[in-house]
């Protein structure tokens, strides 16, 4: 009897051995699926959370000026100009752009006869793509600065002093409220408080967020777009525009009107 027990000892051990091992196995199963729960519920979770966020973010935009149920986001451009001129010239442009610097300088004689004469209106979409590409808050800033002037009848000036003083484009100096206030200074009607508080509070915020957006659903994919009533003046690169050829271009749209 002894001997038949010694000789199934090694056998109950290898047994017992064998379920010690199945349980570790059930219990190490167990914790995983446990664990691919808990991460479900997490991730579930999350998608909940960004679901509201975007409901909140669509409901945000729609407040501000959605065009119905595609979400075509709309925000009324800054118009320079006499708004009964028969040409409108429609121009995208960032503050930190150095080609919108380029244009607006090279440009802004000849832009601002052709208002003064009343042959053309401008209307101004102000983008904030730089700050994208390249970081800061500058394009959203002077943005948002512009309008403050417009607010004040003082577009046009401060408009012209943004871009007379465009740092580098990797230069966020217009993300310095102080600096885009010294550019004010000087310009009759923006030494008050009233401009003072919109450019610190950033009243104008919301507007410039929906232009950018408007923006990049417009199937425009760069600034300056500049479009004389309708049309890309930039899209042929073989024949430049030059401030003679918009010249002409403005008298035959106005003698086609």
């Amino acid at each position: 009897m002894t001997n038949q027990k010694n000789r199934n000892a090694p056998e109950e051990k290898r047994d017992a051995r064998e379920r010690l091992r199945r349980r570790r196995e059930r219990e190490k199963a167990a914790e995983k699926r446990a664990k691919a729960l808990k991460t479900a519920v997490a991730v579930l979770a999350v998608l909940g959370v960004v679901g509201l966020v975007g409901a909140v973010a669509a409901n945000r935009v729609g407040a501000g000026g959605t065009g119905g149920a595609g979400g075509d986001v709309r925000a009324e451009p800054i118009v320079d100009g006499d708004p009964r001129a028969p040409v409108t010239l429609t121009v995208y442009e960032d503050f930190r752009c150095p080609g919108c610097g380029h244009f607006e300088n090279g440009f802004r004689e000849t832009v601002r006869r052709l208002q003064d004469t009343g042959r053309m209106k401008v209307e101004y979409h102000l983008v904030t793509i730089i700050d994208g590409n390249v970081g800061g808050r500058g394009s959203t800033y002077a943005a948002n600065a512009a309008a403050c002037a417009r607010d004040r009848g003082r577009f046009r000036e401060y408009h012209g002093a943004l871009f007379a003083h465009q740092p580098e484009e990797v230069d966020d100096a217009f993300g310095d409220k102080d600096r885009l206030l010294e550019l004010a200074e000087g310009i009759e009607g923006l030494s008050g408080p009233e401009f003072t508080r919109c450019v610190r509070e950033e009243e104008h915020r919301e507007w410039v967020e929906r232009s950018t957006e408007a923006f990049l659903r417009s199937g425009h994919d760069s600034t300056p777009t500049v479009l004389l009533n309708g049309e890309d003046l930039h899209g042929d690169p073989s024949a430049p525009l030059t401030p003679e050829k918009l010249e002409e271009k403005v008298e035959a749209a106005a003698r086609k009107a």
